[in-house]
């Protein structure tokens, strides 16, 4: 009997020992299960700040945007700025992107970058190449569209570029005859990926049977709102940092229907000042065609060549474009 006592005892400590053991185990699991931890959160006041940051002095009450939702965690913009180098790797014209061979063209993005973060040192600077995978054309080709697409090869090799720099890579297209909604879902397998954005380009978009290149075309808010909740749909499903969703104008019969675009939450809308020409005459088109139709996020492009063809014969420097209200937050060159 008193063996048998002595080995419940000998059991019982033996269950305490098992138990604390679990319980030291399970404490230290619990102390070092950084995945509540990992969430990223979005810091509020410090985004409320920033947009108040970029509205630069704004008088006229449209800046910041009220009502716009703050974005999911992970969101780019506004802690961050974005300087995209634009164009199409086929082509010298069509911007900076295909103009040079991708080391140099790389090395100058790179020091761009640089003039940026000495120009504004309180806010990054993220690199960006912006890739025009659907270019319109004037001739309807096969499909009878009026637009090109390029192979998924040269997406891969703009993607291959980009990594080498850190850089975000946004997919544009100018679809010509065709529509948004055709275009967009063959882009899913890149879209899908984290570090892949969007663009669209309403100057190619001949909804009224115009060759490209005739006449300026146009993108309603239907067109804009169709983008944005397909992107949204990615984000939620593939559990994505929001998507940055760039739109070029310099009319204002490019985006109609303005007030009617709908912000989410997983998508930051970028309205891009999209005029060539000397800086008074760009100033005045960001003014009337971007600040005074306020949707979220102001871009603005600048241009190597054009820009520089007339008095007084020099681009926008990253200050004077800074000095605007709101100051834009993407900046592309072509």
């Amino acid at each position: 009997m008193k063996r048998i006592k002595t080995g419940l005892a000998l059991l019982t400590v033996t269950a305490v020992c098992l138990i604390g053991s679990f319980n030291k185990v399970y404490a230290n699991n619990i102390s070092k299960d950084t995945t509540l931890k990992s969430i990223p959160v979005l810091d509020t006041l410090q985004y409320d700040s920033l947009m108040k940051r970029l509205a630069n002095g704004d008088k006229t009450g449209r800046w910041p945007v009220k009502k716009a939702p703050y974005p999911s965690p992970g969101a780019i913009l506004p802690f961050n700025r974005v300087v995209a180098y634009y164009g199409n790797m086929y082509s010298k014209n069509m911007g900076v992107l295909g103009q040079y061979a991708p080391k140099e063209m790389l090395a100058k993005l790179k020091a761009e970058v640089k003039v940026w973060e000495e120009a504004d040192t309180l806010t990054p600077v993220v690199p960006a190449l912006h890739y025009i995978c659907v270019t319109a054309q004037a001739d309807a080709g096969r499909n009878g569209l009026h637009n090109l697409r390029m192979p998924f090869s040269q997406i891969d090799k703009v993607l291959d570029m980009a990594k080498q720099i850190n850089a975000i890579v946004f997919l544009d297209i100018q679809v010509g005859f065709s529509t948004v909604q055709t275009e967009l879902p063959l882009l899913e397998k890149y879209l899908r990926m984290p570090n892949v954005h969007f663009g669209i380009d309403p100057e190619f978009s001949m909804k009224e049977g115009s060759v490209p290149g005739k006449r300026i075309g146009t993108f309603d808010a239907d067109d804009i709102n169709y983008v944005t909740g397909y992107l949204s749909s990615l984000a939620k499903k593939y559990n994505l940092p929001p998507k940055i969703f760039v739109v070029h104008r310099f009319t204002k019969r490019m985006v109609t229907n303005y007030q009617d675009i709908k912000l989410r939450s997983d998508v930051q809308f970028v309205m891009d000042m999209d005029g060539w020409g000397g800086p008074e005459l760009k100033k005045g088109t960001y003014k009337y065609f971007i600040t005074q139709e306020p949707v979220q996020f102001t871009g603005f492009k600048l241009f190597y060549k054009n820009d520089i063809k007339n008095v007084p014969h020099r681009m926008l420097t990253p200050k004077e474009v800074l000095s605007l209200k709101p100051a834009p937050i993407y900046i592309q060159y072509q």
